[in-house]
């Protein structure tokens, strides 16, 4: 695989050019190409410029709205709901996110419920955003039918992943995590599948319901849950969550997020935003560093989110970067 070496900033000037050039208004292609640069620095392949094509052919089918302006509400005291119309799940929790924060700073934590969005892609880009203004944040989505219940073999929910940041006592995230609750996120059944490589067993099961290392018969199939029916539980709480709660779409009605065609994909997010020092004080910040000085004391250990050295300039493969410069014209 040929690579070439890009600046970050490059990644997003193409990203938001070519979601311009494609329909998207000017907010909502910088809030989108801003996300398309963050999942390339932290090495999120599937969530980067492997997406931009597919952002691109859904503006212009209609299957993303990329004009409409996210409405901001407030049904309750301490909850936030953004209909983002159909449109980036981006745009929408840009708008949401200064009403969270000031409803914290008066109740102590707040709701955020992003419904009737486009995929978010990335739900850690999210919760980061919230860590990095001082309070925990946790998020919950879900996406299309993917994952079969245990000993099941038809999918019910999808990947429906967890996002989880905590702030650092002096700025920034003292660490974060976001994982899907499938055993492994569907692109990179997708990616084996396109360079013909097997995934490991445990992945995915066939139409039958039996586990399977070929990804062509595991796409045909369903992926399972992480820890099976532990996983499973988790999947049905993001669902419920993501799906119930925001009035948003269930994951078993909305067709391949990837598809040029069809109806918009109508998914939820949602946020917990949670002031950590609101019921211990300080003593958040003590028993936070008791488990993180307990971690990065053992030799390879470390916390989730840490540790990676970020640069200006990373390595895309020549045909996404190629495919990226076309999409921008």
């Amino acid at each position: 695989m040929t690579k070439v070496t890009i600046e970050l900033d490059a990644i997003f000037e193409r990203s938001k050019a070519a979601l311009l050039r494609h329909g998207a208004s000017e907010f909502a292609a910088s809030e989108v190409a801003k996300a398309v640069r963050k999942a390339e620095e932290v090495g999120n392949l599937i969530c980067g410029l492997y997406y931009l094509e597919s952002y691109c052919a859904q503006l212009q089918t209609g299957r993303v709205n990329g004009t409409v302006e996210p409405v901001v509400s407030k049904p309750k005291s301490a909850s936030v709901m953004v209909d983002a119309g159909f449109g980036f799940a981006q745009p929408a929790f840009a708008r949401g996110l200064p009403e969270a924060l000031r409803t914290v700073q008066d109740a102590g934590s707040c709701a955020l419920a992003v419904c009737h969005a486009h995929t978010c892609t990335s739900l850690g880009y999210f919760t980061e955003q919230i860590a990095l203004a001082g309070l925990i944040g946790i998020g919950f989505t879900n996406a299309s039918p993917v994952v079969s219940p245990p000993c099941g073999n038809k999918a019910v929910i999808g990947t429906n992943p967890i996002a989880m940041s905590v702030p650092a006592k002096g700025g920034g995230v003292a660490f974060q995590f976001d994982q899907s609750t499938s055993a492994v996120a569907l692109g990179k059944i997708t990616m084996a599948a396109s360079a013909g490589t097997d995934i490991p067993l445990g992945w995915a099961v066939d139409v039958d319901g039996i586990p399977t290392t070929d990804p062509k018969e595991a796409l045909k199939g369903s992926l399972v849950s992480t820890g099976g029916y532990k996983g499973f539980g988790f999947g049905l709480m993001a669902e419920i969550l993501a799906a119930a709660v925001t009035g948003s779409v269930n994951s078993l009605d909305v067709a391949g997020l990837k598809l040029p065609n069809g109806a918009p994909h109508d998914l939820g997010q949602f946020y917990f935003l949670i002031d950590p020092t609101t019921f211990s004080g300080d003593a958040f910040w003590d028993r936070l560093a008791r488990v993180s000085d307990a971690v990065v004391e053992q030799d390879g250990a470390r916390l989730p989110g840490t540790g990676k050295l970020l640069s200006e300039r990373v390595e895309i493969d020549c045909n996404v970067w190629k495919q990226a410069i076309e999409l921008a014209g």
